[in-house]
């Protein structure tokens, strides 16, 4: 019988999915509804790190397409009635559209000032959002559109497995909705990444006249690369209106400070490894929900945690970047390769 002996990577990735499918059961059913809304921040930070971490094409104003694909969603099924199924696919293409948009002026900008065009398009749609409050709700946002999943159907499975109310039924039903987008934007993300198109976005990042030179489009792939990942953000943004965990509002999916989250946790978790910012995107919902509500009083200063927490998040990443800047998975994988390597030198016998 053959052997099959898995990178520790790998058994740990296997190690997190039965984490992740078991958790309902591991878990109390609130910090399960933290986990599906965080859940849809690793699959943001995946969608910009796609295009971002791959190509070096940075984009600062990643929440248009999460923003283009929430909003259009919510108001076709609010406006017009039509089913979440149908609005989340028109609000993708929406999205996906958007990204070929922006992706042309990618060919032509680079570094700031193609920063500078991503950064302005949503600013842009927030002022448009308040321009027609009655039909995009202005500051105050929309009312919740209808739910994706008729959760009904699932009360007599989940009711013999120990899960009473309404509220539990709700909230695995959503959970596992946002886990399997969540695995399939991964799994997606990873073939990509894995084959001849990650290679090309790879070199377009390390060195694009020398692509060029080989007699590859650059500006094909380039634009593929903004199209793919506006289409995915968009996807990610329509799915989490029609959730308990999102809403139809600006705060919510298009203020300038939700691209700024997605560009910091991506960082932090490892730019181009698609694995990195999906984790940390993850690991920071948590990490700032735990910091805004600690009661815990700082000596010396006389504050809570809370009172200050986005400055204490900002200054560890700031430490996290200082001292590990290509990001905590590459450091973790660098580190396992050494530890391997040790570990191989000492049981190789001596000659």
């Amino acid at each position: 019988m053959t052997r099959v002996d898995l990178e520790p990577r790998y058994l740990v990735g296997i190690a997190c999915v039965v984490g992740l499918l078991s958790a309902p059961l591991l878990m109390p059913i609130l910090t399960l509804r933290q986990l599906t809304a965080a859940l849809f921040l690793g699959m943001f930070a995946m969608s910009w790190d796609y295009v971002s971490g791959y190509t070096g094409q940075l984009s600062f104003g990643h929440s248009m397409f999460f923003g283009i694909g929430g909003y259009t969603a919510a108001v076709l099924n609010l406006e017009l009635g039509i089913s979440p199924l149908v609005g989340i696919l028109i609000g993708t293409i929406a999205a996906g559209i958007a990204g070929l948009v922006v992706g042309y002026p990618a060919l032509r900008l680079e570094g700031p000032y193609l920063g500078l065009i991503t950064l302005i398009a949503p600013i842009v749609l927030v002022q448009i959002v308040n321009i027609f409050p009655g039909t995009l709700g202005g500051d105050a946002g929309l009312p919740s559109p209808a739910g994706l999943i008729p959760v009904d159907d699932t009360i007599s499975v989940l009711s013999a497995i120990g899960f009473e109310t309404p509220f539990e039924h709700q909230t695995i039903v959503y959970y596992y909705v946002a886990l399997f987008l969540f695995l399939a934007i991964y799994a997606l993300f990873y073939v990509f990444t894995r084959s001849y198109i990650g290679s090309i976005f790879t070199a377009i990042h390390e060195d694009e006249d020398a692509v060029r030179s080989a007699g590859i489009n650059v500006a094909k792939f380039k634009v593929f690369a903004f199209t793919m990942s506006g289409t995915i953000g968009g996807l990610a943004g329509a799915a989490f209106v029609h959730t308990p965990v999102g809403e139809p509002s600006v705060g919510e999916l298009l203020y300038i400070v939700v691209s700024i989250e997605v560009v910091i946790v991506s960082i932090l978790g490892g730019m181009g490894t698609i694995t990195g910012p999906a984790v940390a995107g993850i690991a920071y919902y948590f990490i700032r929900d735990a910091l805004q509500t600690s009661s815990l009083t700082i000596p010396l200063l006389d504050v809570t945690v809370g009172h200050i927490s986005m400055v204490l998040f900002f200054s560890l990443a700031l430490l996290v970047l200082f001292f590990l800047p290509r990001g905590i998975l590459p450091w973790l994988e660098d580190l396992s390769h050494e530890l391997a390597q040790r570990r191989t030198e000492q049981t190789e016998p001596i000659s």
